[in-house]
């Protein structure tokens, strides 16, 4: 049986090696192209952190975990980021090569507790990162207390919550402190989380610190606030409760704040203990 012309397969367009003359051909090719430039730098960067990785070892350093280091790296990419490629985009696809670079520095799993935080902290520390989903906050903390997981991911706390989900109150810091805020690429009005690990952060440049106050005769919200403001440290955020004579309050403020801040022995508290900062997040509505 013999086929005629007509039902041979069509002769291709150019020769092996040449650019091809179809619009949609030649955008493929162009886009296979960019892949594998792209698949070439990602490998170097994988490289680079492997030797950053053996040096770490060498010098017996904690933690490969860098929230501020990550958080410079982030803005410097969106303060450059023009096309239609959404910034949420470019954060998520970032956020996956960091956590891929944190894992060839150690590995660790991420203890979480809320759905909410499930999620964030999923989309933060990347998909390959193990989760331990855990009842409780006080479980979710114990257990990077414990060494089973080396972050703890947190909601955000609330006034007037119930005290066994107000974390914040029995936070063992120094010890463990607050190191990042999740999302990064914040948008209006999204749930939000905390990230807790061992030890302090490294500062981004922009970050905010909380602050855990505590005082007999339960001063009032104004005059806290008040207090607050005169030793420069304005709160963005003050929660207030109350636990029969005592007030424990949570504020937030800026700059990276520590234990041996001279600001805080001015405060009329009774004690005054950061606990921990993280870079302030971005804005999701930038184009």
């Amino acid at each position: 049986m013999t086929s005629s012309d007509s039902d041979l397969a069509p002769a291709p367009d150019t020769a092996p090696g040449s650019v091809p003359s179809d619009p949609l051909a030649q955008a493929r090719a162009e886009i296979d192209a960019l892949d594998d430039a792209l698949h070439d730098l990602v490998m170097r960067r994988a490289a680079v952190v492997a030797r950053l990785a053996a040096s770490r070892a060498k010098a017996g350093s904690p933690s490969p975990l860098r929230p501020g280091r990550e958080a410079m790296i982030l803005r410097r990419l969106l303060a450059r980021h023009a096309g239609p490629l959404p910034p949420v985009a470019l954060v998520r696809l970032w956020r996956e090569l960091l956590a891929s670079s944190s894992a060839q520095q150690g590995g660790f799993t991420v203890a979480v507790h809320g759905r909410g935080p499930e999620r964030l902290a999923r989309e933060h520390f990347g998909s390959l990162t193990p989760l331990e989903i855990l009842p409780s906050a006080a479980r979710a903390l114990a257990a990077v207390a414990g060494g089973e997981a080396q972050v703890a991911v947190l909601p955000l706390p609330e006034e007037g919550e119930a005290p066994e989900a107000a974390w914040w109150l029995g936070l063992d810091s120094p010890r463990l402190q607050v190191i990042a805020r999740l999302p990064f690429l914040a948008a209006g009005g999204e749930e939000g989380a905390l990230a807790v690990a061992p030890g302090a952060p490294d500062p981004s440049g922009a970050d905010r610190s909380l602050l855990r106050l505590e005082a007999v005769g339960e001063p009032g919200r104004a005059p806290l606030a008040a207090a607050l403001a005169a030793a420069g440290l304005a709160p963005r955020m003050l929660q207030l409760r109350r636990d029969g004579g005592v007030l424990r309050a949570l504020a937030e403020v800026d700059g990276v704040l520590t234990a041996d801040d001279p600001r805080l022995a001015g405060l009329p508290v009774d004690r005054a203990l950061p606990l921990g900062f993280y870079a302030v997040p971005e804005r999701g509505d930038q184009g």
